[in-house]
């Protein structure tokens, strides 16, 4: 039976659940791109599928533009039965969702069974939670009052292709499934706005003095990049150079399927207070700074300035903090290779961070995702990625470099580091401490992606 029809005979059923139920739930339109990609997975269907839902959520509906299965374990893929594996989920959720920019996050999960509806509940509940709980301790943003908290699970039986969906409170433990009303609809972002900027970035991290790697440097940054988000928070938002009224309807009066796009600049007021922590005890410090490039997608359904402020500040954070993490897994795992080595540590060393590259969801319109490049990698390290995250089938022409130009070491970047050098040098004896005024590293994101230098005193 094809989707549309199971979708019609659903629409025809729910409303006599959902009075009975006495809630009307929520109601979820969904990109039919979506309802033929669950089909397809439906026809390959070998024991239980489970896959991630993304979309934007606002106060009145929520819009799914893409779904991606979660990728297959090799070692597991004989014995995965219907039982899905919890842990694997969620990490392919936190790799899905830094992919994603402002606007579009991980809105729930789908599983595609011939399992009861039943007796699927459990299993659905558990992941959407997990999956939430994840993503969320990655924020470095405080959660606001209009945020959506609730999560959709979607439950596909492959023979009937009959579907369930049901949304739950992630922010409370004993919420119970609401049913929801899931409709499919074309180009359900086809005209969806765009808020793009380019933002600076100039942080130095102070280390603690009994540093031992990586691992305590990622605690030291992520406090810095908290402070610095909440910072990014209160500054003011400038759209197409106007300071508009958080209420102001940001496509008022436009017409249907006509997109717009439109250039902001985040003005941040210094932060006063650290101002006077001119000296403090370190063992050294990490400097970020540079410009990215950031953006928001933002729905068709009357979207204020309030909104578009938010995911695009959200977006900045993110991505800074994205590719800070990023390097420091790859410097992890490169101090578990090198252990018992002989290599003697550099009392400076410099790294790029990886740049920003965007590639459209063909099948929504001009909705994109995004993904991060390494200096050492090529565009089809991008597009495997792309394939194996998100099921995205792309050519390296379909992907957007222009936004961010790859890092570089000028001389000007060697100088700055040299005379840093020539201090230490100076004055072996200085017991460790270092003035904010006069840093011991300097970090780079250089020009629109990110460079990042490491500095022991």
């Amino acid at each position: 039976m094809p989707f549309k029809q199971v979708a019609c005979l659903l629409i025809h059923i729910l409303p006599t659940v959902l009075l009975l139920s006495g809630s009307m739930g929520r109601s979820y339109i969904v990109e039919d791109a979506v309802e033929g990609y669950l089909s397809k997975l439906c026809e390959q269907q070998a024991g239980s599928i489970t896959g991630l839902l993304i979309g934007q959520s606002s106060t009145q509906r929520d819009f799914v533009v893409t779904a991606t299965r979660t990728p297959q374990k090799e070692e597991s893929a004989a014995a995965a039965g219907n039982s899905p594996d919890k842990e694997w989920v969620i990490e392919h959720a936190r790799q899905v969702s830094r992919m994603l920019p402002g606007g579009l996050s991980v809105l729930g999960v789908f599983i595609i069974t011939d399992a009861d509806s039943k007796d699927t509940l459990t299993t659905v509940r558990q992941l959407v939670f997990a999956v939430e709980n994840l993503i969320s301790s990655e924020h470095l943003w405080n959660p606001a009052d209009d945020d959506v908290t609730d999560c959709v699970t979607l439950h596909v039986n492959p023979k009937t292709r009959k579907t369930f969906c049901r949304t739950f409170d992630v922010k409370d433990p004993k919420s119970m499934a609401k049913p929801a009303d899931w409709k499919y609809q074309s180009g359900v972002c086809s005209s969806w706005s765009m808020v793009s900027c380019c933002i600076n970035v100039d942080m130095l991290v102070p280390l603690p003095d009994s540093r031992t790697g990586t691992e305590n440097m990622d605690t030291s940054l992520k406090e810095e990049l908290k402070a610095w988000a909440h910072q990014l928070e209160s500054g003011v938002c400038l759209i197409d150079g106007k300071k508009l009224a958080e209420d102001t309807e940001l496509t008022g009066g436009q017409k249907r399927n006509v997109r717009q796009t439109y250039t902001a600049q985040i003005l941040i007021t210094p932060d006063d207070q650290r101002l006077t922590d001119v000296v403090q005890r370190c063992g050294g410090s990490v400097s970020v700074r540079g410009a990215i490039h950031s953006r928001a997608y933002l729905h068709s359904n009357k979207p204020k300035v309030k909104l578009a402020e938010k995911l695009l500040k959200r977006d900045v954070v993110s991505t800074v903090a994205t590719r800070v993490q990023m390097l420091l897994e790859e410097l992890l795992t490169s101090e578990e290779e090198s252990k018992g080595s002989s290599r003697v540590k550099q009392q400076t060393e410099q790294f790029c961070l990886p740049r920003r590259i965007f590639c459209p969801v063909k099948a929504s319109g001009p909705v994109c995702v995004c993904d991060y490049q390494f200096s050492d990698e090529g565009l089809s390290e991008v597009t495997d990625r792309l394939k194996e995250m998100l099921d995205i089938d792309a050519a390296e022409e379909d992907l957007d470099t222009r936004q961010e130009t790859p890092a570089e070491i000028t001389e000007r970047d060697v100088a700055a580091v040299s005379a840093v050098e020539s201090v230490e040098a100076l004055e072996p004896k200085r017991n460790n401490y270092i003035g904010v005024a006069m840093a011991s590293a300097v970090a780079l994101l250089a020009t629109a992606a990110s460079m990042l230098y490491l500095s022991d005193v």
